[in-house]
């Protein structure tokens, strides 16, 4: 895994941990943490996905940008050698 990745996956991790701790040390009726241990991972997981789309897109951009630099360097090699 990338740096970044890891540090993503570190912070939503920490997150879940410690909002499920604070959840289950608060004097909420059983149903009423249920729920918001559900909207709590429901919201981190439609973030991660969110986080992971981003990544996706610049990734996907990284690889355009660096097909035109590759394109562009095998023209210059063509020019070159003709």
């Amino acid at each position: 895994m990338k740096k970044e990745t890891k540090i993503i996956v570190g912070v939503l991790a920490g997150a879940a941990l410690g909002a499920t701790i604070a959840l289950a040390l608060s004097s909420d009726s059983s149903s009423d943490l249920k729920g918001k241990v559900s909207d709590f991972f429901a919201d981190l997981l439609d973030a991660s996905k969110d986080k992971l789309a981003g990544l996706a897109d610049k990734a996907s951009g990284l690889a355009d940008k660096a097909s035109g630099v590759a394109e562009r360097v095998k023209d210059k090699i063509s020019e070159v050698h003709a």
